[in-house]
């Protein structure tokens, strides 16, 4: 008795590996970019059904949360400097509250950061060096230096607050408040240039409004945590004024990105739900939402009631946190997926 095999059979068996293939991942049709083919696309079988990248090591919430911590104590260092210089002891108690709130990043944020490395030697190691052209790099030693900075500032308030009579405490945490303001600027976005500097299609394909939405929303978060405990009414609304502009420039910098995203033909990576986390959490309840109730309240007289601004802020601070973890998911998706991560790889989306 002789076996037949199918030609198709047959021709699967003249070539590759002895174990049996797995179903190759076949992409769906490209879309088309303004009524054109998009020629970015990919319609082909991948490696034996392999992802072309691996996504990410990380843990998006424990990072993610590092993220959002660091932009909160960054942002909230340049407030409480900028209100010290330009409104003294008028603004004390709000330059207070924004040095206290500042330590939140090296005292929350790094270990977190550190967990998420799984050995602490890791961050020790990074700082033996010091690398102009890593992003890691830049960062790691911006971090320390807010740190440093920001806890002198805090350490100094503390003196102030405990020994009132003390001499030289407030002129240290004056000084100290200068670099951390400064390295406050880069904690709020180095986070976004870290991510871009990776072969991961979402975060690289629009480095420049990931960076516009990273800063953006920290200082909104940073500006709604201190409108949240601020009881002079004055005061009170121009820390949602901030708020309120910070959160116009994160919905234009949200408009670029997926205009971007579309462009590059990675925004297949936002139809999961980190995808709709972060357009209903982060862009709809998270910024557009607020900024509605914040320009509402600026253009009355007297104001919303303070419950209802009270609500803006928590929405900006859970939509700032949002925003992180659902970049960083949606990340993920976009390296494993093969429609998206071939697109982005081809030449139209390379560097000059």
């Amino acid at each position: 008795m002789t076996a037949t095999i199918s030609p198709d059979a047959a021709a699967a068996t003249q070539d590759g590996p002895e174990d049996a293939p797995r179903v190759p991942h076949r992409a769906t049709e490209p879309p088309s970019v303004h009524g054109r083919p998009n020629r970015a696309g990919w319609t082909g079988p991948t490696y034996y059904g392999r992802a072309q990248l691996k996504a990410s090591p990380f843990e998006n919430p424990v990072v993610g949360g590092y993220i959002f911590l660091a932009g909160l104590s960054g942002s909230s260092a340049v407030i409480a400097a900028l209100a010290d210089l330009r409104q003294g002891a008028a603004a004390r108690p709000l330059v207070r509250r924004g040095r206290y709130l500042a330590l939140l990043g090296p005292i929350l944020g790094a270990p977190l950061l550190i967990y998420d490395l799984h050995t602490p030697k890791r961050f020790y190691n990074m700082l033996r060096v010091a690398k102009h052209t890593s992003p890691m790099s830049i960062g790691t030693w911006i971090l320390m230096g807010f740190s440093g900075a920001a806890g002198l500032a805090a350490a100094a308030q503390l003196g102030t607050d405990l020994w009132p009579r003390a001499r030289g405490l407030n002129g240290l945490a004056r000084a100290a408040q200068v670099p951390a303001a400064l390295t406050g600027l880069g904690l709020s976005t180095y986070t976004a240039s870290l991510l871009s500097a990776t072969s991961t299609p979402l975060w690289a394909a629009a480095p420049q409004s990931l960076a516009m939405r990273f800063g953006a929303s920290s200082m909104a978060s940073a500006a709604s945590a201190l409108a949240l405990t601020e009881p002079e009414p004055d005061r009170r609304r121009a820390l949602e004024g901030t708020a309120a502009a910070a959160l116009a420039v994160e919905l234009v910098g949200a408009a670029i990105s997926h205009a971007t995203y579309r462009r590059a033909g990675v925004a297949g990576a936002l139809r999961g739900k980190a995808g709709q986390v972060e357009h209903l959490g982060a862009t709809l309840l998270g910024t557009a939402l607020p900024l509605g109730i914040l320009a509402a309240s600026l253009l009355t007289r007297r104001g919303l009631p303070r419950p209802v601004t009270a609500l803006a802020a928590v929405a900006t601070l859970a939509g700032a946190a949002a925003l992180r973890v659902s970049i960083m998911a949606a990340g993920d998706q976009s390296a494993e997926d093969p429609n998206v991560s071939f697109r982005f790889s081809q030449p139209e989306n390379l560097p000059p």
